[in-house]
């Protein structure tokens, strides 16, 4: 059965931009999505702390070079790969290259849970 009622909504990057920077954290309970997702553009050595979330998350690296902690692994990614953390996995990425990483970490959720660990 089709919605005939449900719209599609354009979201622009101003509505969802995490500080002063480029990065932004759209939840689609927000925009009537069922996943969210945050975009990040970090510099070398730039990433996320260690955290966990009750469900599983997927990054795509768009550009760079990042490696990420899950669980016990160490997995090196660059510009078109995709990663996959399990749900209740602690995790952390930093960029590891020389230029500008950027990647998208996409949520299974309609909103974010994020347990911080650091």
């Amino acid at each position: 059965m089709v919605d005939t009622l449900a719209t599609p909504t354009l979201v622009a990057p101003d509505q969802i931009r995490l500080g002063s920077g480029r990065g932004r954290r759209f939840e689609g309970a927000d925009h009537g999505a069922g996943i969210s997702y945050f975009f990040v553009d970090n510099q070398p050595g730039q990433g996320s702390g260690l955290h966990w979330h009750p469900y599983p998350e997927t990054w795509v690296v768009l550009e760079g070079d990042v490696t990420f902690a899950v669980g016990h692994e160490t997995i090196v990614a660059t510009a078109g790969d995709t990663v996959t953390g399990p749900a209740f996995v602690p995790h952390r990425f930093t960029n590891t290259g020389t230029g500008t990483m950027r990647l998208i970490g996409i949520h299974a959720s309609a909103v974010i849970i994020q347990t911080n660990l650091d």
